[in-house]
């Protein structure tokens, strides 16, 4: 969309105002009926990631998509005169990536045309509710595993004991039979031992972790195993403190998610990026507790795979769910597993080209405010 010179000087704010909304945590911006930014906040540009000088002034349609609601909503406050307000809506672009958010709009009192658009991000907090049904699904996995560990493994021992006793007084051509129902149990009984990971109850023995150290150790492994042949990236902030965790169960996880991206169905070169950052301000209650944990630490895996099919994105978390022919679908679910018993969340968006997993993790222990 071609930017037409405004028919008017932009919305000027006097200072004292400015300064408020240049505190509000949620994104604002001012457009004229055109969609062309007048203001923008603070909050702004760190929404459309740009500074304000190149906000304004230009059509708002070249940070997010001119399909959007947003657009929609606007031309609406347009015609009526009165604010509206929608919230779960999705604006994704090259620019901004995906961003879940709610959405408030408002003519500008005593303006020519001017509207004020409010962007309030809720990826967070649609975040934090899959991360409740990812600790459902482990909790009902551990059960599930328990119950496996001490019905199931008995009984196949004495099958595979008959198997063996049978193998020394059949025909030769018979002892085929006899083989499979060995190796057939053995196969159960892997399962069942990789199930008996969720059985787990014991507490983690935490401790200060350097998770680039963490980090390290898995492109080891994966270079010189699965991931031969992939360009690894790294990215990290060296500024990072310690993680509060278990190194091995960490270096489980991470080793979970580069292996699958590794083995993402794509096209072309497999890349694969690792990077870390500290966000400010996401705090997770820990079940059975009285406090919160803050996760500031975000550890990213992103790959160029074709993304996670839409019959398994909501279920992706879930034991035996899976898009691989020879997968058992138990990776992400011990990887929730892990993530959730170090009090943290998981979460992932994808799309064909670029799957992303974020795992943030905790520094330290806070009680609750009381």
């Amino acid at each position: 969309m071609a930017v037409q010179p405004l028919k008017r000087p932009a919305a000027t704010i006097d200072p004292f105002p400015a300064a408020i909304l240049d505190s509000l945590s949620e994104a604002v911006v001012v457009v004229d009926g055109r969609g062309h930014v007048h203001y923008a906040n603070l909050a702004a540009e760190q929404f459309f990631g740009v500074g304000r000088t190149r906000l304004i002034g230009r059509p708002l349609d070249e940070f997010v998509p001119a399909d959007t609601p947003l657009f929609s909503l606007l031309a609406q406050v347009l015609n009526t005169g009165g604010a509206v307000a929608e919230n779960g809506v999705t604006l994704a672009s090259p620019r901004i990536g995906s961003r879940f958010c709610a959405l408030r709009l408002a003519p500008v009192v005593d303006s020519d045309g001017l509207v004020a658009v409010s962007l309030t991000e809720q990826t967070i907090a649609r975040n934090i509710d899959r991360q409740m049904s990812h600790r459902s699904a482990a909790r009902s996995v551990s059960a599930l595993a328990a119950m496996l560990a001490h019905e199931v493994k008995n009984p196949l021992s004495g099958i595979r004991g008959a198997a063996q006793l049978l193998e020394q007084s059949v025909p030769d051509s018979e002892r085929e039979l006899t083989g499979l129902i060995c190796e057939e149990t053995d196969r159960i009984v892997a399962l069942v031992d990789r199930m008996e990971a969720f059985a787990d109850g014991r507490p983690i023995e935490r401790g200060p972790i350097n998770i680039h150290q963490v980090l390290g150790h898995v492109l080891r492994v994966s270079r010189n195993g699965f991931g031969k042949g992939v360009r690894f990236i790294e990215s990290y902030d060296p500024s990072l403190p310690d993680v509060h965790g278990d190194r091995d169960q960490l270096i489980q996880v991470f080793l979970n998610l580069v292996k699958n991206a590794c083995e993402a169905p794509g096209e072309g070169e497999r890349e694969i990026e690792l990077s870390t950052a500290y966000r400010h301000g996401l705090r997770l209650a820990v079940p059975g507790q009285q406090a919160r944990v803050n996760l500031p630490l975000v550890v990213s895996v992103r790959d160029n795979g074709g993304g996670v099919s839409d019959e398994i994105r909501g279920d992706l978390f879930d034991a035996f769910v899976t898009n691989k022919p020879t997968g058992t679908g138990l990776g992400l679910a011990l990887v929730a597993k892990i993530v959730n018993d170090h009090g943290g969340a998981i979460e992932f968006e994808s799309e064909p080209g670029r799957t992303v997993f974020r795992v943030t993790l905790p520094l330290q222990m806070l009680q609750a405010a009381p």
